[in-house]
């Protein structure tokens, strides 16, 4: 009787063991197929995100040069009319991602930097020059820099970087809706993300 009911109840463990381990090997093959699945998905997120607009600015140009101890001068100027294209760019190729398939989480580690492309498109009107000082290649290379780099402070203070961030964000929200349709986590600089005030850009 006791050879009997020791055996039944060594059966019953090999079965609990053997039930135990196909549940354990389930779950983990469930949380194998649910991350590659994730990452699948994520490969649709992960893009650029480019937002553009347009610029105008008007410029009175004027340089004079002294010769000969200001003996005399020479002076140019010019009226200039800038039409420019400003581009704002995310690219989400470079975002950074862990993917914790135990905890069930995704956490964002990096998200890159705005990227702004400025494209001036220049136009000269009222053009005077001297015989000294004229509108030679170095003198209308300095004008563009000076132009870009007005036209760059102009885009960074306009409404132009929210838009290009509201966008980004309205992108990672996809990654909302994906982790949230597969019972996983998204977590970003320690905070989970349910809705889009969460994300942190200006950190």
């Amino acid at each position: 009787m006791r050879n009997f009911l020791f055996g039944a109840c060594f059966a019953l463990l090999i079965v609990f063991v053997y039930q135990y381990c196909d549940y354990r090997r389930e779950g983990s093959q469930q949380r194998l197929q649910s991350s590659a699945m994730l990452q699948q998905q994520l490969q649709n997120v992960g893009k650029l995100v480019v937002t553009e607009g347009s610029f105008t600015q008007i410029h009175n140009y004027e340089d004079s040069k002294s010769y000969y101890f200001d003996f005399f001068s020479s002076k140019k100027k010019a009226l200039i009319v800038v039409d420019a294209q400003a581009q704002v760019s995310y690219d989400l190729r470079k975002m950074e991602i862990d993917i914790d398939s135990m905890a069930k989480t995704l956490t964002v580690t990096y998200l890159p930097e705005p990227e702004l492309k400025i494209a001036p498109h220049i136009e000269y009107y009222d053009v005077e020059q001297g015989i000294f000082n004229d509108f030679d290649a170095e003198a209308l290379n300095t004008i563009t820099k000076k132009v870009t780099d007005s036209l760059r402070v102009q885009a960074l203070q306009s409404e132009l970087m929210t838009n290009a961030q509201n966008r980004l964000i309205s992108e990672l929200q996809q990654l909302f809706v994906l982790t949230e349709s597969m019972g996983w986590t998204l977590i970003h600089k320690e905070k989970t993300i349910k809705i889009p005030e969460d994300w942190q850009l200006l950190d």
